[in-house]
């Protein structure tokens, strides 16, 4: 009943003649026109900017903060409760190379955003990073 409503109510946009199609428009001059009234896009920014060297740098910083609270927690008794970290702490050099396999994760993610355009997502994945490990190391610290 809905559908025969609908399609009754459609009738006139499928009609012969239409307003629409006694108005010919060509293609190349309808594109012409609506690239000119384009704006223009800014250049891209480059990988390495400013902006990005500070955000790495950020999450190597909180990175290597909470590589030093949960070897510091496990070696004083405590346990990791972060399942996807667990299996390497059975030393310090396995929680080394997990912690340091996390920010070159965030750089490579980082980077795809970079290429296929989605730069704000570039952005934003170092930031939700270094978020979560400040988050680690409070409750580290917290609960020595």
């Amino acid at each position: 009943m809905l559908v025969s409503v609908v399609l009754a109510m459609l009738g006139p946009v499928f009609a012969q003649d239409t307003a629409f199609t006694k108005h010919k428009v060509d293609p190349v001059e309808f594109s012409a026109a609506a690239a000119a009234s384009l704006p223009e896009t800014p250049a891209p920014h480059k990988f390495w900017d400013k902006e990005n060297t500070a955000l790495f740098a950020t999450v190597a910083a909180f990175s290597a903060a909470d590589f030093a609270v949960t070897r510091d927690n496990l070696n004083n008794g405590g346990r990791e409760l972060n399942p996807l970290t667990r299996p390497f702490t059975g030393s310090t050099a396995g929680l080394a190379v997990n912690f340091a396999g996390e920010t070159v994760g965030v750089i490579g993610l980082s980077y795809l955003f970079h290429r296929t355009g989605h730069h704000k997502l570039e952005r934003l994945t170092p930031l939700v990073d270094f978020g979560a490990s400040a988050v680690a190391v409070s409750y580290g610290l917290a609960h020595r």
